[in-house]
């Protein structure tokens, strides 16, 4: 998998508070949106994933707010590879409104079966 992948978010409303600053919530989203996208764009897509019977579950995941997103802000999701386990994979994450990181974080996901046994990320994965 590519070690860096960036994408676009534009905050919607209904991601925000009563100051329409970004709920620390969908941080964790945000997330979520830059791992599927990396995934994506090595040519792959979780719903083929899935429909494979692996699933990635979050075992671990960290946030760090620095300063406030806003309604209507255009920020820069920067998904990192950490590190890749047999059976896991660690991502950092900075989100980005044009040159000021307002917040940080980290994931692991673990690759489980559908009965929710760990098992083996496929080869590809490994790389």
């Amino acid at each position: 998998m590519p070690d860096v992948h960036e994408i676009e978010i534009r905050v919607r409303y209904q991601e925000t508070d009563g100051q329409r600053r970004v709920h620390h919530a969908n941080f964790l989203t945000y997330f979520e949106m830059g791992r599927t996208e990396m995934l994506r764009a090595h040519g792959h897509s979780y719903r083929a994933f899935e429909d494979a019977g692996l699933f990635m579950v979050v075992s671990e995941a960290t946030v760090r707010y620095l300063a406030p997103a806003e309604y209507d802000d255009l920020l820069r999701l920067r998904t990192r590879v950490e590190k890749i386990g047999a059976a896991h994979i660690r991502h950092a994450y900075e989100v980005i409104r044009g040159t000021s990181i307002l917040v940080t974080g980290t994931t692991t996901v673990v690759c489980v079966d559908r009965e929710g046994r760990v098992r083996r990320l496929p080869d590809w994965m490994l790389g």
